[in-house]
């Protein structure tokens, strides 16, 4: 997987956490690790350390790493790494495409955009989903088929709120806590694991764009997902944020409502990722 700028120019990226999981969940003994780590008291303890102040320390070793330009987020003292994950972007920094017809990105991410069909599988956060997986929801994704799913994916250097993409009202959240077990410890095939990582999703009644399936997925460990649960919204209005740990938020949308711009769709016929930041124009209505 490949990432690139809008212009097809292709961007370098830190690649050390991605083969990092790939041993640990293509050995025996990442695996137990893995296992020992999603244990409900680890999670909990590795969560209220990211949020004290024992976590500072990691601030500006991280902002130095990840080349991250402090200078456009509201100016703060960090109490802790999770204050700092969650810094708020200062106003005016994104524009927000407000044409009726333009399909805004609802975040600063790595975007790749699927055709939904029947052979459609994700591969989000080291899983496999199906549509019918991710929402738990057979009729729900019967709905979606023929459409296009949309996968935002943060790394930890994004910015981590999320935004409404149009106007509009909301229907209640729906969480799904996620799991994780080995199905076959022993065994030396790639991922022989089941794992669902924890996920809310909202179904959007949008304005111009019908009804569209906004869904948060949260990390493995202590990733968090916050939602303000607002029940009407405008286009460009904060819809949460994540806490610690790389995430990703997916669209659903319906047949025949968006053309995704072209770019964006050459690049993602490879499953490679164009970068998009919050607000930006990815497609129009037909």
């Amino acid at each position: 997987m490949a990432i690139f700028k809008r212009n097809g120019e292709k961007l370098e990226y830190d690649q050390s956490q991605d083969l990092f999981l790939e041993k640990l969940y293509g050995s025996l003994a990442g695996r137990c690790l893995l296992k020992l780590l999603t244990q409900p008291v680890i999670t909990e303890l590795g969560g209220a350390f990211m949020n004290s102040s024992l976590s500072k320390g990691q601030i500006n070793s991280f902002v130095e790493k990840n080349n991250i330009d402090m200078n456009l987020y509201e100016s703060q003292d960090y109490h802790s790494y999770n204050d700092f994950f969650t810094r708020t972007i200062k106003d005016g920094v994104r524009h927000i495409d407000m044409d009726e017809k333009v399909l805004i990105a609802p975040c600063d991410s790595k975007l790749t955009v699927y055709p939904i069909e029947d052979t459609l599988q994700l591969k989000i956060k080291n899983s496999v989903y199906t549509i019918e997986d991710l929402l738990m929801s057979p009729s729900l994704a019967d709905e979606y088929r023929g459409g296009l799913c949309l996968v935002f994916r943060l790394t930890v250097d994004d910015y981590h709120h999320y935004h409404f993409i149009d106007d509009g009202t909301a229907d209640k959240d729906h969480f799904i806590k996620g799991v994780f077990h080995t199905v076959n410890p022993i065994a030396s095939d790639y991922y022989p694991i089941y794992k669902t990582n924890s996920r809310s999703y909202t179904v959007l009644h949008t304005k111009h764009f019908g009804d569209v399936v906004q869904m948060e997925v949260g990390a493995m460990m202590v990733g968090k997902i916050t939602n303000l649960n607002k029940k009407t919204f405008k286009r460009g209005e904060e819809k949460g944020y994540f806490e610690f740990g790389g995430s990703t938020v997916v669209l659903f949308i319906k047949k025949d409502i968006v053309d995704i711009d072209e770019d964006i769709l050459n690049i993602s016929k490879n499953e490679d990722e164009v970068r998009v930041l919050m607000g930006e124009r990815i497609g129009t209505l037909k």
